[in-house]
């Protein structure tokens, strides 16, 4: 896919739950923020964006894998307010609410799991976490429990 200069496109981003990186492969769908204006091509795959204030300290030339072409509105477009990039330049993704709690049998122990809702993410895109885990990590969300 080729994009022109003038283009509107939405820039993947890595699904990063603070410590809980990749917990969970394959689940968490890819998540888009945007749209940002194509400035112009460098190389054969490569396009510099058009990045606001807020994000200058990130490198604005991307890879075209990583760009969407823009075509109205999208419902897993993060808005640029409420991001939070943490000093490694990585996405840190808060949880909002415990929707659920179940315990599974493993071979040779119990584990308890909770089902959490994270910020931003629509509600198909529910996680089943450890529960332990999740307590030590974010102990308000089990506060009214």
């Amino acid at each position: 896919m080729n994009f022109e200069v003038g283009d509107l496109v939405l820039l993947k981003v890595c699904p990063w739950k603070g410590h809980i990186r990749f917990g969970k492969r394959g689940k968490l769908y890819p998540r888009f923020i945007g749209p940002f204006k194509v400035l112009r091509r460098v190389g054969n795959q490569s396009y510099k964006l058009e990045f606001p204030e807020e994000l200058g300290s990130i490198h604005s030339t991307f890879h075209m894998c990583y760009l969407r072409k823009f075509v109205g509105e999208v419902p897993d477009i993060t808005p640029l307010s409420e991001i939070r990039i943490d000093e490694y330049k990585r996405l840190i993704e808060e949880p909002e609410a415990i929707v659920d709690s179940k315990t599974k049998k493993l071979r040779h122990k119990m584990v308890d799991l909770v089902l959490v809702q994270w910020k931003h993410l629509n509600w198909l895109n529910l996680t089943w976490e450890i529960e332990s885990e999740m307590k030590n990590r974010d102990p308000h969300l089990f506060a009214d429990a």
